[in-house]
């Protein structure tokens, strides 16, 4: 414990504040709320009205809710504020990750309803594992029915940190009228639209009100030695030290303040603003945090096909400023030139003449900067950033409509994968494959692909790597003779194949005695079976096989090397045939994680899909939560993500990794192999 003196107002300058929270709690209409009530903007902008400053995109537009990250900035009392906006869905949350990561402060939003708490536990353990001061907002107060302490009891084993009520509810019936301030003991009723009118605490309220502060000064004593003494001795603490005690629980991570209201009502809004200046977290806080020693730009997201190009969105750290042209360089000692800077608000940019400490800016022409980058002098630049994104679990097979259309589909690609680290891209064979966290994350992302860059694609599941092999060995011999005027064609070879143990992949050797195949030819030979093993009987690429090439015969002018390279290929499909092939599916070790009240139904939904438990353990670190482990077929793996999300309010979450192949039999192998020649017949 210490001894806090208490301490001034929050300092002047630029600051970052992050929304996050599950989606549908109101994050982008609370960035409209805080806006509208800073001055910034002449009107309160309304998601279902298609007018707010955040969510302009025309993917957010047409989804109604957000898909990437959204920045908007504004002035409250002479303090600067930048907003990152994150979405909410896990799908997109990765894009905003960087942004939430060098915020100076985070706003939790969540909804009054206790049976939705659970829905907060990404976002707020992602801001205790990273270390980002943060606070609760419940929005939507004017929708709670029963006791605000309800929904502190749901929230609380979601969070590291204590949480500290703020505020007590005034109800009128079931109705929330306004609030009790327990810093300033001061009662507000809310105005829809306007600042809180102050009124006179409740008779029927004051004791209740007094055990919340006392509750409060509690939580803050358990860190300050002089506020604990005063307690004790039935003294009053002074307002300011209660403040100071609140703003430093909050940069330390001690504890986290919990405000209500209603941002489409503009309820405590303004009381959040002044939280925010009071109780937040200074950049210089933020600076200590992530090590920055020396002036840097972190660039934290990338945009392209904007009117100036490519962009860097970055925000400045350290005592100094940064002006275009500057030379600076990144890590890995490349030079990088500042280019034009801009501010940004929403869709919106202004050119400026520099960026200030703190300040989120729009950086043009950064090539050679990539997103998680710091940039600064040489040798002065802050360690970087360790971030876990999401697993990439899903994947479209994508190919342009217009086939003239396949090198701006290439580049089009790298660039929204560039612009998400959630995204990225896979080339298996001839297939294209567009992964993401989601099956909603990917589509958007093929919108966003016609949208910006103006390629248009077609969609599919991607192939499952089904394979095939053999159970016991085959002998057979192969030959290959042509004759047709002049040289004619002869090959001549018997091998015999038997299987290998699973994952061995192919084998070659020779046992040929006599010079009866010479050995010029053998690896022509070798080839030809290859080549057979590329389509097995099944219709699939064979594997874990052994071929020994045991004799044969040869021409002394008509044997070349495609002669005995067709004896092979003959050879070896003869000897598949024989070597009773069966079919073989690959494998995925899935890791689940979910809460407890979902892991039944979860597991269940799993075995449905063929699954293999390898066990159910606690999730670590995670109160309440399990990890289940199982070994699925990743033609299973279709639509799980949905299913599980559908099964686990959202929560579930999970990542799947190859791991081996295994053989397949029954009716379903019969209805693989059948579609398979099918598709080749079409």
């Amino acid at each position: 414990m210490s001894d806090r003196k208490p301490t001034a107002g929050a300092q002047a300058g630029h600051r970052l504040i992050a929304l996050v929270g599950p989606a549908g709690s109101g994050k982008t209409s609370l960035a409209e709320a805080l806006l509208h009530a800073a001055g910034e903007t002449n009107r309160l902008g309304k998601i279902d009205d298609g007018n707010t400053v955040g969510d302009s995109s025309p993917e957010a537009r047409a989804r109604g809710g957000s898909t990437e990250l959204n920045l908007m900035h504004f002035n409250y009392l002479g303090d600067d504020f930048s907003i990152v906006d994150a979405p909410g869905t896990t799908g997109f949350s990765a894009d905003a990750t960087r942004a939430v990561t060098v915020a100076d402060l985070a706003i939790a939003v969540v909804d009054p309803d206790p049976a939705r708490a659970p829905l907060a536990a990404p976002a707020l353990r992602m801001l205790d594992e990273q270390g980002v001061p943060h606070i609760i907002f419940v929005n939507r107060i004017d929708n709670a029915h029963g006791p605000i302490q309800e929904i502190l009891e749901a929230l609380q084993p979601l969070s590291v940190s204590p949480l500290i009520a703020r505020q007590l509810p005034i109800m009128d019936g079931d109705q929330v009228t306004g609030f009790v301030d327990l810093a300033l003991e001061r009662a507000f009723e809310y105005q829809l639209g306007k600042a809180s009118s102050q009124v006179d605490i409740p008779d029927d309220l004051k004791a209740d009100e007094q055990d919340a502060r006392t509750h409060m000064l509690e939580q803050l004593a358990d860190h300050d030695d002089t506020l604990l003494e005063q307690l004790l001795m039935d003294e009053t603490p002074e307002e300011s030290r209660i403040f100071a005690d609140l703003h430093h629980e909050t940069e330390d991570n001690l504890g986290v303040s919990v405000l209500f209201g209603s941002a489409t009502g503009e309820w405590g809004v303004r009381r959040l603003l002044k939280a925010l200046r009071h109780d937040g977290p200074t950049r210089e806080a933020t600076e200590v945090r992530l090590g920055v020693e020396a002036p840097a730009l972190y660039g934290f997201k990338v945009t392209n096909g904007s009117a100036v190009g490519r962009v860097m969105y970055a925000r400045a750290l350290g005592d100094g400023s940064f002006s275009e042209g500057d030379e600076l360089a990144n890590a890995r000692g490349k030079p990088i030139k500042v280019g034009a800077i801009l501010t940004v608000q929403g869709e919106k940019t202004d050119k400026v003449g520099s960026a200030a400490p703190g300040q989120i800016i729009a950086v043009a022409k950064t090539e050679g900067w990539r997103a998680g980058e710091w940039i600064g002098s040489e040798g002065k630049l802050p360690p970087s950033i360790d971030i876990e994104f999401p697993a990439k679990n899903a994947a479209l097979a994508i190919e342009p409509v217009d086939r003239k259309d396949d090198v701006r589909l290439t580049s089009a690609l790298a660039r929204v994968v560039e612009e998400d680290a959630g995204l990225g891209v896979e080339q298996d064979g001839h297939e294209i494959r567009l992964t993401g966290v989601s099956d909603d994350h990917v589509r958007t992302a093929l919108q966003r692909l016609e949208n910006r860059f103006g390629v248009k694609v077609n969609s599919k599941r991607p192939q499952i790597a089904y394979r095939e092999s053999i159970r016991k060995p085959a002998e057979v011999r192969g030959r290959h003779k042509k004759q047709s005027g002049g040289h004619g064609q002869y090959g001549d070879v018997v091998i015999r194949i038997a299987p290998l143990p699973r994952g061995s992949g192919f084998q070659f050797d020779e046992k040929v005695k006599g010079g009866n195949v010479p050995k010029q030819y053998i690896p022509a030979v070798e080839a030809g079976v290859k080549e057979a093993m590329l389509k097995g009987p099944l219709g699939f690429p064979v594997v874990d096989v052994a071929v020994t090439l045991l004799d044969g015969s040869y021409h002394s002018v008509d044997s070349s090397e495609l002669a005995f390279k067709t004896a092979g290929r003959i050879a070896m499909q003869e000897a598949l045939q024989k070597a009773s092939p069966h079919l073989l599916e690959p494998m995925h070790q899935l890791t689940v994680v979910c809460p407890n009240s979902a892991s039944s139904k979860v597991s269940s939904a799993l075995a449905s899909r063929r699954g293999q438990m390898l066990g159910m353990v606690p999730r670590d670190g995670w109160d309440g939560w399990d990890r289940i482990d199982m070994m699925l077929p990743t033609a299973e793996l279709d639509g799980l993500e949905a299913e599980l999300r559908a099964l686990s309010q959202g929560l579930a979450t999970y990542e799947a990794k190859y791991d081996h192949l295994a053989e397949l039999n029954g009716s379903l192998a019969d209805k693989i192999v059948a579609r398979e020649h099918e598709e080749e017949t079409a």
